[in-house]
Formats: C-alpha cells, structure tokens, sequence
C-alpha cells in the first residue's frame, strides 16, 4: 500500500520550506540527486513504481496522497526515485514493438518508430507540456506569488508521466488487441470501438493532470484543467457523425514516419 501522511518539522505549512532547508533543497541538487539515482537500479524501489502504476487505473488520488507525504518527508513534490520513469519507458519500448508488429512493419521500421515514439511522443512532447503547464500553474494559478508558493517543474513532469502513462497502456497495448480485426475494417463499429478508446485515454489523461494540479494546496482555480473535456466530448461525437478513424489516422502517420 502507499504510504500515509506524516508530519515535518521542517515544513511552516502549505508545503513551504524554512530557509535553512530551502537552500539545502535546491532544483539544481534535486535534479543531480534524480540522475545521479537513474543508472543505480538497486537504489530504485520498483515494487512501488509498480503500485503507483496500478494505482493510476483504479485510484489515481492514492498516487497523489504520496506526493503530500513525499513534500512532508522530503522537503519536495516531485519524485525522488526514476523507478517509475524507467518501468514507463519499458512499457513504451514493448508497447511500440507490439505496435510495429501488429502494423507489419519490418525490424529497421520498428527500431526507427521506437526511437521516434520515446524521444518525440514521450521525452519531447513531454518536456513541452511540462513546461507549459509549469508556466501556467505558476503565473495564474498560484494563490499567492511567493518564491515559497511555486510548482516545481520536476512535479509538473511527474504529473504528465503519470498522466501519460494510462493513455499509453489504453492506446499502445489494450488497442492493439483490436486493431486488425476491428477499428481498421472501415465500418461504423470499427471507428466505434477505436475513437471510444481514444475518449477514454485522453479523458484519463485530462483527469489524472487535474488531480496532480489540485492535489497542491497553494493553487486555485485548478477546475479550469477539466474544461477541456467539452471540446474533447463534442470531438468525439463529431468524429461518429462523419466517420472519422482516429487511429487509423495514427497507423498511416506512424507508417510514413518510418518510410
């Protein structure tokens, strides 16, 4: 189970750190810590990444509880272990093999996807979202404008990863179970059952980040993250109505990548 919530004496309150433990607690020294800690294996608690992962279907606000209790013990939002990020990258390598397969494609095709889906879908699309909503969290969200009151930028990655995560398990491996046989065969169920999928990975996707975001005390308005679940409902309803296929828009994108 996650862990419960304790106390810091090193904490004043709404996750600020007194100054003696702020300078300790540098993003400099944060992220050197988090690097330092990826290439040793035996230091990364896997079992919990795993837990967190789970956690993130059946109830994502558990994963976000830890968060709390990692500012209250640790002086920091943001994870500390890249035990999650390395399981998410194993999913996304196994998950776009499985990909290439069901696509047909050779192995230079799948090798060139691969690297094509980790370092621009994830790590790059990743980077600008998390900036972006680092950005925004900080200049229009936050209570009150205090270098004490800001969102790490490190959390707002953690928050995409976890976001991602359940968009890249309904899209990459429940999908691709469906594909050939279904959501490819140009009738109204194919695009039924593939832009359903879609809906239901991209709301998690919505959801889990609004979760991540309302979860800091210091910030308001956070129900704006939910808004844009109308335009995404009226999409999807629109797409029903003129027979688009999303994923078969995604297959035809991935295979000209990899020409």
């Amino acid at each position: 189970m996650l862990p419960s919530t304790s106390v810091s004496s090193s904490m004043l309150g709404n996750g600020v750190l007194n100054s003696r433990d702020a300078a300790r607690h540098t993003a400099g020294a944060k992220r050197y810590k988090y690097l330092r800690r990826l290439f040793r294996f035996r230091q990364m608690d896997f079992e919990f990444a795993a837990w967190q992962m789970l956690y993130l279907f059946t109830s994502p606000q558990r994963v976000y509880r830890n968060f709390h209790y990692r500012k209250q013990t640790k002086d920091q939002w943001a994870r500390d272990d890249p035990a999650f990020l390395v399981l998410l990258s194993i999913w996304l390598c196994v998950s776009t093999i499985g990909f290439g397969f069901v696509l047909d494609m050779g192995f230079f095709e799948t090798i060139k996807l691969l690297l094509w889906v980790v370092f621009i879908d994830c790590v790059g699309v990743g980077l600008l979202i998390s900036t972006l909503m680092w950005f925004i969290s900080n200049k229009y969200l936050v209570k009150r404008q205090s270098r004490d009151y800001d969102v790490e930028w490190g959390y707002a990655f953690d928050v995409h990863l976890n976001a991602f995560y359940p968009l890249l398990v309904i899209l990459h491996f429940i999908q691709l179970f469906f594909i050939n046989h279904v959501i490819l065969t140009d009738t109204f169920i194919g695009y039924l059952v593939g832009n359903t999928l879609w809906l239901i990975a991209v709301g998690y996707y919505i959801y889990v980040t609004f979760l991540g975001y309302s979860a800091l005390p210091f910030l308001k308005n956070t129900v704006i993250l939910l808004y844009p679940f109308a335009p995404l409902i009226l999409l999807y309803a629109l797409s029903l109505a003129l027979g688009w296929n999303f994923t078969h828009a995604l297959c035809s994108f991935y295979k000209y990548r990899v020409k």
